[in-house]
């Protein structure tokens, strides 16, 4: 998988697991306020990543994680790994 289909496939289901329009998901837009994401809604984000990438994600992820692009480049590092 490449990079591109790594950003259409999660704009898909952010787009319908957190109800936002695609045209706010822009790579530099900071993720956790674009997404209006609480803590719960990092548990729902980690459940879609694994049964969309068969990834986990650990706490120690998001240490860091503010934009739309660390959080694909954080996907796309885990599928290089797997």
């Amino acid at each position: 998988m490449n990079k591109v289909e790594i950003i259409e496939r999660i704009n898909a289901f952010l787009v319908e697991e957190f109800e936002v329009d695609e045209d706010v998901i822009q790579p530099d837009s900071i993720l956790k306020d674009t997404l209006g994401l609480d803590s719960l809604d990092y548990v729902d984000l980690v459940v879609s990543v694994e049964s969309n990438f068969g990834v986990k994600l650990v706490e120690v992820d998001f240490v860091g994680l503010s934009t739309f692009q660390h959080f694909y480049d954080l996907i796309e590092n885990k599928l290089k790994l797997k």
